[in-house]
């Protein structure tokens, strides 16, 4: 519990100084660019504090690379086009100064207090002790099919973007042929690679941050939020989630 209240509480100070940054840019989506760092930068409190634990380099090998990859991703899609319209929404007929309280409560330190809660695979994996190493590869292999997916996804939807003469277009093409959200889709397959392998640690009690994760992934802030903001703003989603499956890749439905 000790090394668990460490880890939160450098989360929530990764994330008390992003708010200090935010606040005179007023822009909250700075929150979103330090997601991803905020698991590295739990992963490695939590592993330094525990004595360095050797064998804790296979979870904390993928999580450097996953949050890195995200963070630097989500900083370049967002550069120059200001706050995001969730945030935008949240400071209507609010002044600066109480928007800038309620979201380091109900944004900024919850954002932390998630990272730390949604970790504890990361957690499972620096108490030491020898894995059950068949679970821990198999996890590996799980976890890589759902970076690569992931990446790939993000680096099509970014490739049809640039492209001037896809603006207002759905994009239906490559992985997004095959599922609405083929990114959410490898994020849900690379956690359940981290859950195996913090279970390989005997980390059972850290399948519940697993299950959050998806569950915000699926119902809070993923799939259903930009199905709903989708639809209403992009002529012809309709259409094209009529046809397409939203998560679980398959052939477009006539």
């Amino acid at each position: 519990m000790a090394l668990f209240l460490m880890g939160l509480l450098s989360a929530v100070a990764l994330m008390s100084f992003v708010w200090i940054w935010s606040v005179p840019l007023r822009d909250a989506s700075l929150v979103d660019r330090f997601w991803g760092i905020g698991f590295v930068v739990v992963s490695v409190v939590w592993w330094l504090l525990s004595g360095t634990p050797g064998t804790a380099w296979v979870m904390l090998v993928p999580v450097i690379l996953w949050g890195l990859r995200l963070s630097a991703h989500i900083t370049w899609r967002n550069w120059g086009h200001g706050e995001d319209a969730r945030y935008t929404e949240m400071r209507e007929d609010r002044s600066d100064y109480a928007f800038a309280v309620r979201s380091l409560f109900t944004i900024f330190w919850l954002q932390g207090a998630l990272v730390a809660v949604i970790a504890l695979p990361m957690l499972a994996s620096v108490q030491g002790g020898e894995p059950i190493w068949a679970l821990v590869w198999l996890g590996w292999a799980i976890w890589l099919f759902g970076f690569l997916y992931e990446t790939v996804a993000d680096w099509q939807l970014a490739r049809f973007k640039s492209d001037p003469a896809n603006r207002g277009q759905v994009m239906d093409q490559g992985l997004w042929h095959f599922s609405r959200h083929p990114n959410y889709f490898g994020e849900i397959v690379l956690w359940v690679g981290y859950g195996l392998i913090g279970l390989a640690f005997g980390g059972w009690w850290a399948l519940p941050g697993v299950a959050l994760m998806i569950f915000l992934i699926l119902r809070v802030s993923g799939v259903s939020l930009l199905d709903r903001r989708m639809t209403e703003s992009r002529p012809g989603y309709r259409e094209y989630a009529e046809r397409t499956n939203a998560l679980i890749p398959g052939l477009p439905r006539a």
